[in-house]
């Protein structure tokens, strides 16, 4: 069964005006949309925009010692991952010790730094040390001199064995 609904002319009269006014609505965004995309193609070219890094601040080069090996041997190297080792010196006493740029100090550098050092000495004991270094920082070299504190200690002894120099830390 199929019966219409008659619609007055009037009511037919609103709903038409509304199409149209809908239409209407429609045709003045796009005319807007186009507006402003045609005032963003006839903008001049900015022109480039240079971006200036800010110098930043050197930071002062400090290090630390990881033993390896049960104290056998220590890395020293930059706190800061920034920096990368170039050369380093450590300045015990008269003596010097030259390292590479991976930093490794063995027992055996140290102890012979030391010379006739006093083997019977029981715990940790400390040795005030000069360090310098050479390093590179943001692509510029630089270089730097401190005083550290190199802790160790003498393990071992017995019946036919000679006690040996162990590390145990590096402080500031």
């Amino acid at each position: 069964m199929n019966s219409k609904v008659s619609e007055s002319p009037e009511s037919k009269k609103s709903r038409m005006r509304w199409v149209t006014l809908g239409e209407a609505i429609a045709i003045a965004a796009l005319i807007v949309s186009g507006l402003g995309l045609f005032r963003e193609w006839s903008k001049p070219d900015d022109k480039p925009t240079t971006v200036v890094e800010k110098d930043r601040a050197s930071i002062p080069l400090a290090l630390r010692g990881r033993t390896e090996e049960q104290g056998r041997s220590m890395e020293i190297t930059p706190v800061e991952s920034s920096h990368a080792l170039d050369s380093l010196t450590i300045v015990v006493g008269s003596s010097k010790i030259e390292l590479g740029s991976d930093g490794q100090l063995s027992a055996g550098q140290l102890e012979d730094a030391l010379g006739k050092a006093d083997k019977d000495a029981r715990g940790n004991l400390r040795q005030p040390v000069r360090i310098s270094t050479r390093y590179v920082e943001a692509g510029a070299d630089k270089s730097a001199t401190g005083s550290y504190t190199i802790t160790y200690k003498w393990v071992g002894g017995g019946l036919f064995n000679d006690k040996s120099l162990r590390l145990v830390s590096l402080n500031r």
